[in-house]
């Protein structure tokens, strides 16, 4: 089951998928034997879904169905194990579709459909981005049989988590009144690092002034993101698997103070920023249960979990596992915006009393997946993935402002705030579909006439970027291209001239400067330090080969410190403490 694992989130490769084929219904036909070369070598291709901890849950046998082969109790777990590991992410735990197409029986067993077909097309692929199983070895050939069986039979039901079971999973390691009643520690919190280290579930703390690791920490399984309290002092780091670490950054050794477990999968957490509201709560959303939960924010005790069941925002469709994407916490009220993947609803929740929970219901676009705020926190700038566009919402009023058409997929991370020299401010997102980069136009007080448009296209590597970054003191837009099928170009990065932005980019030669000469080097999600005067970058390798993290100058754009001890393994994503806390890209 091994393969190289990414950042992205489960989803990346269906979101290659998805960007030219969220609206068809059908598996592809088996393709020729040059589309299978092709898409060998596609991002699609090149990226796998990772570990779903799904897997370790135990699920029935479905009753036996004429003309349906039946499996084994031993059988259904291994299949059970394969999807979630490799195929949920895309067609959702339910195989209803997530950014990827339906797997349900309706279209398994069609006419055109059957088990020699779809053995074929899990042994093959699609050059649009289902990965060639069988001929790349991943799945042996009685591996690949037995999830062709197991797509005719009806699907899974995982089991639901509530609040039982997540009391069960809480633990408070050290009590609130046994904490600092002030920093213990000489670390400078501001530019200090959390850097997921991905494949060994920890994350490292890193100073960024000396480069020195601080501390290894224990998480759960492929950390997503890290978020700082309002305060600075608490770490939340929330793992694939769902599980929450809340980390003390005042103990004299940073560690864990409170776990949660909220699901069986999740991505998202954030804490409280309002005026008033500092640190009081914390929240987490997960693909599966597809609900949230709000929890005190120095302990971790979960108090209320919402179900985000329902109705698509376009079709007006039911959909039974609309996933939960990127939360971010408003700047102007006591509200958490929550954004619903597959229903495409951002959702404004009030958290000023939890016990009579208010939720303002936006309609924004669906498949839903990260974003971030403009330059002035008033406004949140959030990718629909899979429908190409960006929608925006204005946290101030609490209503969709714009939804603006951009290239093929974007994936901003948290995107990129500058003043552009002849359109004003504007935050850009790059593509995982294609080598353009989006300059959306962001003030709408003094530029209304460019504002909530794409002024501007840069072009870039190639497709396969996933985070773009720059700083409020910097003149540089960096463009990754990790996913990218060239070795070259995915183990480096562009740099745009803010001032001068009809100049071609500089390329950054990452990979080659980390001085690793094994593996793809794939270079991942720059991170400015508290100065804005460098930016790190993860080079990141599979598991059992070195990575590193390399620091760039951002004035000479040239090497200036490599870190890749034997503790820096699979590195992805690293978050600067101040720039977190701050809402700093």
């Amino acid at each position: 089951m091994s393969g190289i694992k990414f950042l992205l989130l489960t989803t990346a490769l269906c979101l290659v998928a998805a960007a030219g084929n969220a609206q068809q219904q059908q598996p592809a036909q088996k393709p020729a034997a040059t589309d299978v070369k092709k898409h060998d070598t596609t991002p699609g291709g090149k990226y796998q879904p990772s570990l779903d901890v799904l897997k370790e849950q135990q699920l029935e046998v479905p009753g036996a169905k004429p003309g349906v082969p039946a499996l084994t109790q031993a059988e259904f777990n291994l299949a059970n194990q394969i999807y979630f590991e490799r195929c949920a992410g895309c067609h959702g735990v339910l195989r209803k579709g997530a950014t990827g197409k339906p797997l349900t029986p309706d279209i398994t067993r069609g006419a055109d459909r059957g088990f020699e077909y779809l053995r074929d097309f899990i042994t093959y692929g699609s050059p649009a981005g289902m990965p060639n199983w069988g001929t790349s070895g991943e799945l042996k050939p009685e591996e690949v049989e037995l999830m062709a069986k197991y797509l005719l039979n009806d699907p899974a039901q995982p089991p639901e988590f509530g609040m039982k079971e997540m009391k069960e999973t809480w633990k408070v390691i050290v009590p609130v009144d046994k904490r600092p009643t002030k920093k213990m520690n000489t670390l400078d919190l501001d530019n200090l690092f959390s850097v997921t280290l991905r494949d060994s579930g920890q994350i490292a703390l890193i100073d960024g002034a000396s480069k020195n690791i601080v501390e290894i920490i224990p998480t759960g399984y492929a950390v997503h993101i890290s978020r700082v309290s309002a305060s600075g002092r608490y770490l939340y780091v929330i793992g694939r698997d769902g599980k929450i670490n809340l980390i003390d950054l005042w103990m004299e050794k940073p560690s864990t103070v409170a776990e949660l477990k909220i699901g069986n999968e999740a991505r998202s957490v954030e804490t409280s920023k309002a005026k008033g509201w500092e640190d009081k709560y914390a929240i987490a959303g997960s693909y599966w249960p597809p609900q949230y939960v709000i929890m005190d924010g120095a302990t971790l005790e979960p108090l209320k979990i919402v179900s985000t069941r329902g109705m698509t925002v376009d079709t007006q469709e039911y959909h039974p596992e609309p996933r939960v994407a990127s939360i971010v916490a408003s700047h102007y009220r006591p509200e958490f915006l929550v954004n619903v993947k597959e229903t495409g609803k951002t959702l404004m929740v009030d958290y000023s009393d939890i016990k009579n929970l208010k939720q303002t219901e936006i309609g924004s676009a669906r498949f839903l997946h990260d974003g971030g705020f403009d330059s002035t926190k008033r406004y949140f700038l959030v990718a629909a993935n899979a429908s190409n566009k960006v929608a925006v919402i204005d946290t101030k009023e609490d209503k969709l402002v714009a939804i603006v058409e951009t290239g093929l997929t974007p994936h901003p991370g948290r995107g990129a705030n500058f003043v552009h020299p002849k359109f004003g401010p504007v935050w850009a997102t790059s593509h995982l579909g294609d080598e353009t980069i989006s300059l959306i136009g962001t003030d709408p007080e003094k530029h209304p006439q460019h504002a909530w448009k794409v002024v501007q296209t840069l072009e870039g590597q190639g497709g396969g970027s996933l985070f773009v970054k720059t700083h409020p003191k910097s003149k540089n837009l960096y463009v990754d291209t990790p996913l990218n099928p060239e070795a070259e170009i995915s183990s480096s990065v562009a740099v745009f001239d803010i001032n001068n932005l009809e100049k071609a980019p500089t390329i950054l030669p990452i990979g080659e400067w980390s001085g690793i000469s094994e593996g793809v080097r794939r270079v991942v999600q720059g991170e400015y330090n508290v100065a804005g005067d460098e930016v790190w970058f993860s080079v990141w390798n599979t598991k059992n080969q070195q990575s590193a993290i390399v620091v760039v100058d951002d004035k000479t754009l040239k090497p200036k410190h490599v870190i890749k001890q034997k503790e820096v393994v699979t590195p992805t994503g690293k978050f600067n403490v101040y720039n977190t806390r701050n809402d700093v890209y």
